[in-house]
């Protein structure tokens, strides 16, 4: 039986309506991707299923007993106190009292508080009444988990602890369903990989909204995509659902133009004026005003950005040369001796964690800001576009247009006099769109406004720092495409592995204590190059013995032939399985089958339920078999 059945769902504002009759079940153990474009509602979905947003119309069914919980795309404003607090306050009414009682036993005043009336003797009651005292160990062991430690001050933290922290808390209540809505935004490659690993073994059914394409490789095994109100499912991984995707969606292109095409006709059949009266036929006709109404109801898919860079004067052959680079900042090295040439036609991506330098040395390079020491030297005829991934060139309170025009109606790009709407019109913006000002935009929208603004100015240096984030997968692929055929000079910062392995040719990698290394190739390549004696990006999940009192590994067996073979042919027949458990939820799912006879209804609810165990176990030997094959 399904965790959570959607039936029918609209939702909307204005226009034609995001949700347009969406039909949608999720079962255990599904790790589900939902696509779309940018505002094509899938938060929306999201909010629905998390029960925040109520439907214009439709069902919802959720298997009694079930529990699900949300991580919110932005980091809230209101958690305050320890991580044990924010941990807590996830598991209601006895969490926020543990909380409370644990903070007033060690007289601290900075958690948020259960009541203003509750007294240590109040907390211990209702904590005993309701068991709350066996939670404490439950929060400790999660954040255990996540290598946090319970007594650090949430307000203190990186946006990235922030995350793990809130993971923990969305995970606190034990969800039979776990909804993330773009967990990898603004986070470092470090705290993804930590991510990807506690989600594989920690968290069984999820439903995510993610741009960040190794993240949905690794992560999931089905794809909904969300487009005009509709959704389709693939019951598959990602490499897969790209190759069944494009050829629906050629399928489509297919259908619609043999339709354009008969339609066509018909008006030039009925154009014919008094001979086609006479002769027409009246079933025709209605045919025809049929097929009127079905073209003028079919929604276009959105258009694609078309990204196309202001071209500028070739730069020398040296860009930049810096020698012998210190910078620190009270007390921490950010950059410490570097020495780096930068030659045309370069595309450099800089990795590191969160709060590292990266935009501290960007900056420095194209010199905005001074080093301590050493010296940075600039080629000649250079010009610069900088991308800011604060956005603070943006104009809030200015519309969209004044943000590219300054001003003026009409700009110059690549020679050809242009009108502002018209512009802003290959960014995807509509004219009324174009009006609006610039803080009601999503952070898609300004991200492209920010892509537009740069793009317009003549460069031969484009400096980029996290430009794809609130990106949707179809902006990004062309971004890199475009990045790739650029015949000037990129510096970059991302945390998008897919994309720095698609765009940079070298990678200056943030090693800790000031030390920046370059290594040629993408965030791939940097992975298979760098000393051994470098940690792994993901930290320790769980606490282990210590390494004298742990027995000696014994050596991993190789898998046999046989096992092999079974090996291969598993993602066959767990597909095959999957596709029957679809057809026969769809089924169940129709009230006319109940109408049946009720041995029909209970054969088939019969053959679900040994589905059900028939792919957990298929995915439990394929988890086994991988386990040998890898040597485990």
């Amino acid at each position: 039986m399904a965790l959570i059945t959607l039936r029918e769902i609209s939702w909307g504002f204005g226009g034609a309506p995001l949700l347009d009759g969406v039909s949608l079940q999720i079962e255990k153990g599904e790790r589900v991707c939902l696509l779309g474009r940018n505002g094509a509602g899938k938060s929306s979905l999201i909010r629905i299923l998390a029960g925040e947003l109520e439907p214009d119309g439709g069902d919802i069914w959720i298997q009694q007993g079930a529990a699900v919980s949300m991580l919110e795309q932005e980091v809230p404003r209101e958690p305050a106190g320890t991580l044990f607090d924010v941990v807590a306050h996830g598991l209601g009414a006895s969490g926020r009292a543990l909380a409370e009682y644990r903070r007033l036993s060690r007289g601290t005043s900075d958690a948020q508080n259960a009541g203003p009336s509750s007294s240590p003797l109040e907390l211990q009651e209702q904590l005993d009444l309701a068991d709350g005292w066996a939670l404490a160990p439950r929060v400790e062991d999660l954040l255990a988990r996540a290598g946090l430690d319970p007594e650090l001050h949430f307000a203190a933290l990186s946006a990235g602890m922030k995350r793990r922290a809130l993971l923990c808390r969305a995970l606190a209540s034990r969800p039979d369903l776990l909804l993330l809505d773009e967990p990898t935004n603004h986070l470092d490659i470090d705290t993804i990989v930590w991510m990807e690993d506690y989600l594989a073994r920690y968290v069984k059914t999820i439903l995510f909204v993610s741009h960040d394409r190794a993240f949905i490789r690794r992560t999931a095994n089905r794809v909904l995509e969300l487009d005009r109100g509709r959704l389709s499912s693939y019951a598959c991984d990602y490499a897969t659902y790209l190759k069944r995707s494009a050829a629906d969606a050629a399928g489509e292109e297919k259908q619609d133009r043999r339709f354009d095409k008969k339609l066509s006709a018909e008006e030039a059949w009925i154009r014919q004026g008094i001979k086609a009266r006479r002769t027409r036929n009246e079933g025709r006709v209605r045919a025809l005003k049929k097929m009127r109404a079905d073209f003028r109801a079919r929604r276009r898919k959105l258009g694609n950005v078309n990204l196309q860079i202001q071209e500028a004067e070739r730069s020398g052959r040296l860009v930049v040369e810096a020698k012998n680079i210190d910078y620190a900042w009270a007390g921490v090295p950010y950059v410490k001796d570097l020495s780096l040439v930068i030659m045309r036609g370069d595309k450099i991506g800089l990795i590191g964690s969160n709060g590292v330098g990266k935009t501290t040395l960007l900056k420095i390079l194209i010199e905005e800001l001074a080093p301590d020491s050493g010296t940075v030297r600039h080629g000649t005829h250079l010009q610069i576009a900088y991308f800011d991934q604060l956005r603070m060139q943006l104009h809030e309170n200015k519309t969209v247009a004044q943000n590219i025009g300054e001003g003026n109606d009409f700009i110059i790009f690549n020679g050809v006099k242009r009108h502002v709407i018209s512009y802003l019109q290959d960014f995807l913006f509509p004219p009324e769109r174009c009006r609006a000002p610039v803080r009601i935009l999503s952070g898609g929208e300004k991200n492209r406004l920010l892509l537009a603004r740069l793009f317009i100015q003549p460069a031969n240096l484009l400096v980029m720092d996290e430009p794809t984030n609130d990106l949707d997968v179809e902006t990004l692929e062309l971004l890199e495409d475009l990045l790739m055929d650029y015949g000037g000079t990129l510096l970059l910062v991302s945390h998008d592995r897919a994309f720095l392995n698609n765009v940079v040719t070298s990678t200056l990698a943030f090693e800790g204590h000031g030390r920046v290394r370059q290594y040629p190739g993408g965030y791939d390549d940097w992975l298979s190059q760098r000393p051994a004696t470098e940690p792994e990006p993901a930290v320790a999940v769980e606490t282990e013995p210590p390494a004298q009192s742990r027995p000696k590994p014994s050596k991993p067996r190789k898998i046999g032939y046989m096992e092999q073979r079974e090996l291969e042919a598993l993602p066959q027949k767990i597909e095959t399985l999957e596709a029957e458990q679809q057809q026969l939820t769809a089924t169940l799912s129709d009230p006319q089958f109940y109408k049946s006879e009720t041995n029909a209804v209970a054969a088939l609810n019969q053959r679900m339920q040994a589905l059900e165990r028939e792919i957990a176990e298929a995915y439990s030997r394929w988890e086994a078999l991988e386990s040998i094959a890898q040597g485990k």
